[in-house]
């Protein structure tokens, strides 16, 4: 038992982890690639044309996963916050930095997408609908997460002090999920739940299931990528990393 949980352990350091992503990297790209490919092809060549909202809710295939992976990495972010500050492991605020810009990123795909299909479904770009408004509190968060830690020098400080923005934070998600039933809002329920039968076509969930994994898939790979980089940055005084970059030369 204790082996397993050294060996659980062993990848919490810098020195250990970077050459595990190295090799993460490639699967996770690939199967971002076929996943997007299958999603997009179904969303928007394969699926039936909505009975109500005819062709413009093909934006749905890019908003709705673009909206769940943005909650869904800021929990993950607030996870690797909450490790580092119990366990003081370098490896957590590196990742939760790592996250941070895909997050902002999904977070404003979120609201761009929502704009396009608000346009000709409300007739407005922009209303401070419930869901919407704590959404963009979301990129907000995202946003000052990542300037705070890059306004303060000392790293070990500066990942403390973004892991509790982080953790303060994480109370949005649960008022964006649940927004549209706690509210009256203009935004529809979900289309999707685990409680109840899927509200759209088969072949719909398929591409949007499809499109979500790819942005899953996209999100390890890109912040494996991201962790990386910040660990030859934050570790190049250390033996590891120099012999790294000397190898590379």
């Amino acid at each position: 038992m204790s082996k397993r949980v050294i060996n659980w352990f062993r990848y919490a350091s810098p020195l250990t982890f970077y050459p595990l992503a190295g090799k993460l990297i490639p699967w996770f790209w690939t199967l971002a690639a076929i996943f997007g490919v299958l999603g997009l092809t179904i969303g928007f060549l394969l699926a039936p044309t909505d009975a109500q909202q005819g062709e413009g809710y093909r934006i749905i295939f890019l908003h709705v996963p673009a909206s769940w992976m943005s909650m869904f990495i800021y929990l993950v972010m607030a996870f690797w916050a909450a490790i580092g500050l119990a366990f003081n492991f370098r490896l957590s605020g590196m990742m939760a930095s790592a996250l941070a810009p895909t997050g902002a990123l999904f977070a404003f795909l979120s609201l761009w997408t929502g704009a396009l299909w608000g346009k000709p479904m409300w007739g407005t770009w922009w209303v401070w609908d419930a869901r919407l408004t704590s959404e963009l509190i979301l990129l907000f968060l995202y946003i000052g997460f990542i300037a705070l830690q890059a306004s303060i020098d000392d790293r070990r400080r500066a990942d403390k002090a973004g892991a509790i923005l982080a953790l303060v934070g994480v109370v949005n998600v649960p008022i964006i999920y649940f927004s549209v039933q706690w509210w009256n809002t203009l935004h529809q329920g979900a289309s999707v739940s685990l409680t109840r039968a899927p509200s759209m076509a088969r072949l719909m969930l398929w591409g949007m299931l499809l499109c979500t994994l790819a942005c899953w898939m996209y999100s390890i790979a890109i912040a494996l990528m991201r962790v990386r980089t910040i660990m030859l940055e934050r570790e190049r005084h250390t033996d590891w990393v120099r012999e790294l970059l000397a190898d590379k030369e």
